[in-house]
C-alpha cells in the first residue's frame, strides 16, 4: 500500500476527519458535527459532508495506486437522506464499485450516530501516471 494513503492532506486536519481505518478495500472515518461546520439550520454542512466523502475517495485510490502514480476526482454525485445534527459524529466508510488501470470508482456511505443513513456519495478518481 502506498504510504501516503496512511497520511492526511492539511485539509482533512481543517475539517476535524479521524481516518479510523485505510486499505486498499475500504476507508473508514469520522467527522465530529462541530459548529464550525453548521450550515446556519443546526445541522452539519452539506459542502463538510462531500468534502469528507471526497478525502476519502481519494485516500482509497492512493491505497492502490502503483509508485510515482497520483490521482484527482473527475467526478462526484451525493444523495442526501437525512441531516446530521451538530454535536453528532458522521461515520464514513468508503468502498470500490471498480478499480481500474486509468479510473476508480467508491462509494461513501455516510451515517450518523444512530446509524440513520444521511448521505451516499459516488465518486469517480482519475489514476494519475508519472510524468
Amino acid at each position: 500500500m502506498d504510504q501516503r494513503a496512511s497520511s492526511q492532506p492539511p485539509f482533512a486536519e481543517f475539517l476535524g476527519l479521524k481516518i479510523t481505518h485505510v486499505s486498499p478495500e475500504k476507508v473508514t472515518a469520522e467527522l465530529h458535527a462541530r459548529d464550525e461546520l453548521n450550515n446556519r439550520f443546526g445541522i452539519l454542512h452539506g459542502g463538510a459532508i462531500m468534502a469528507l466523502a471526497d478525502n476519502l475517495g481519494g485516500t482509497a485510490t492512493t491505497a492502490n495506486l502503483r509508485e510515482g502514480q497520483s490521482t484527482t476526482t473527475i467526478e462526484s454525485k451525493t444523495n442526501f437522506f437525512a441531516g446530521i445534527p451538530i454535536g453528532d459524529v458522521a461515520k464514513a466508510e468508503c468502498v470500490p464499485l471498480h478499480r481500474g488501470r486509468t479510473t476508480m470508482v467508491w462509494q461513501t456511505r455516510i451515517t450518523r450516530g444512530d446509524g440513520k443513513l444521511a448521505a451516499i456519495v459516488t465518486q469517480t478518481q482519475l489514476v494519475l501516471s508519472a510524468k
